[in-house]
């Protein structure tokens, strides 16, 4: 197959999708479940894009807010995640989501801290974010990365 980041197009397993702890161990953002970098996979350069898949139990999204915060290496985003498979239960703000397969949650306001564990195992999310009103540009917490 031609190299994902130089093809006209491109299809892949998310399971087959290089997890970010096979780059960086250590990797602080590390999460119970398993981090694939699909932006990174596809050379995406017009939006921040990532999957996460995990088990019943596992912490899919860590709590974590969107401002544009040095500590936090965050850039201010929107976020919109899809519950591709399985069952997740999502936190936003104060707010409880109970997420089946097919679900989107989007989260307007980069403030509000989100978070979501999997009920269920094969449980599959796609997040996919962005600063509204500027040119994309790879997130601060990504370009650390090796």
């Amino acid at each position: 197959m031609t190299d994902p980041r130089e093809a006209p197009f491109g299809a892949v397993l998310l399971a087959d999708v290089l997890r970010a702890t096979d780059i960086d161990p250590e990797y602080p953002y590390a999460t119970d479940a398993d981090f694939h970098l699909v932006r990174r996979y596809f050379d995406i350069r017009a939006f921040g894009v990532n999957g996460i898949t995990g088990d019943a139990g596992d912490e899919m999204v860590i709590p974590h807010h969107e401002r544009d915060d040095e500590v936090n290496r965050s850039d201010g985003h929107e976020e919109l995640f899809a519950v591709m498979s399985g069952h997740a239960v999502f936190s936003v703000g104060e707010e409880v989501v109970d997420a089946p397969t097919g679900t989107l949650v989007f989260v307007r306001d980069p403030g509000l801290v989100r978070s979501a564990r999997a009920t269920v195992d094969g449980t599959a999310i796609l997040a996919i974010g962005g600063r509204p009103g500027v040119p994309f540009h790879i997130s601060r917490w990504e370009s650390d990365i090796p």
